[in-house]
């Protein structure tokens, strides 16, 4: 659970003064739709009110997940509302090596083991201590295979796993404030290769952020649980600890995230301007009123830096 904590502290490296490269990380598992257009609206002014770039990656490592043709259509449907990325899109599918060297080195450690436990056999041990499970919640990872408690076991290996040691992490979001996790006692040691052999959001997004020298990341709320575990795998890794914002999110009817399993509609191409707009209200904009999407932005990034300031 994540909370309030004392001021964050830590290595800051990827804040170069005068040095902003944000990014938008869809993935493609359908068509852009008013939630995830909040969060490329915000990393996209983020960056341009604050004289940085903007790159797009495209998250398509889970690929059972992946539609085909939804990439594709999300970078044409960005183009329609005026956010053009200053690269060529980065493909998270293409990086596997990358994310390979990353697995041996944390290995190498002793900071990553395989583990055989399934989510049956985890349910399991949590049942048996009476530990009633909490709906929508992950079970935390009670420890089955770490080496020091006899590893396998004879148990054929199935994912790859990182010791979530060490003490709560601290950090400061720029919209949510001082935050901190204990990623031990609330998540456990957390998956880095999955057991159909893909791999985790947590390591792929760790080493592409390093990769892009991403320095300021801009995304939804509903990601700021993620942030304590990325910024233990960015120790680990020796890898620059990039500035946070949180965005607030859009949600559906039943008070949830909408997304595109509780059945969020995709963007009216037709009206670029009126999607922006309603972006805006979510992201705390003044209305504004423009002919265009470019002349929509241009509006929109004076008012962004009033809102939010200068970044960290």
């Amino acid at each position: 659970m994540l909370k309030a904590g004392a001021a964050a502290s830590g290595p800051d490296a990827g804040r170069d003064a005068g040095r902003y490269i944000g990014r938008f990380a869809p993935s493609p598992t359908g068509p852009l739709h008013a939630g995830s257009l909040v969060a490329a609206l915000a990393s996209w002014l983020d960056a341009r009110a604050h004289g940085g770039r903007w790159l797009v990656r495209i998250e398509d490592v889970d690929t059972p997940r992946c539609v085909p043709g939804a990439a594709e259509n999300i970078l044409q449907q960005l183009a329609q509302c005026g956010l053009v990325p200053d690269e060529a899109p980065w493909w998270q599918s293409r990086r596997g090596a990358a994310y390979t060297l990353a697995l041996q080195a944390l290995q190498a450690q002793g900071q990553a083991y395989p583990c055989g436990c399934t989510r049956k056999a985890i349910e399991a041990h949590w049942l048996a201590l009476g530990v009633a499970h909490v709906p929508e919640a992950e079970r935390i990872y009670p420890g089955t295979c770490r080496p020091e408690r006899g590893g396998l076991q004879g148990r054929p290996p199935r994912a790859v796993r990182f010791r979530a040691d060490g003490p709560p992490q601290h950090w400061q979001d720029r919209r949510l404030g001082a935050m901190q996790q204990d990623v031990a006692a609330e998540v456990g040691d957390f998956v880095l290769q999955r057991a159909d052999g893909l791999w985790a959001y947590q390591l792929a997004v760790v080493v592409d952020d390093a990769a892009q020298g991403i320095t300021h990341v801009v995304r939804g709320e509903d990601l700021a649980d993620n942030t304590a575990r990325q910024l233990l795998l960015q120790q680990a890794l020796g890898l620059p600890r990039p500035s946070y914002l949180h965005t607030p999110l859009v949600r559906a009817a039943d008070g949830r995230k909408l997304s595109k399993q509780n059945g969020a509609a995709p963007l009216d191409q037709h009206d670029p301007v009126a999607a922006l707009r309603q972006a805006g209200r979510v992201l705390g904009l003044p209305p504004l009123q423009a002919p265009s999407p470019a002349q929509w932005l241009a509006a929109a990034v004076a008012a962004w830096a009033q809102v939010f300031g200068p970044p960290p």
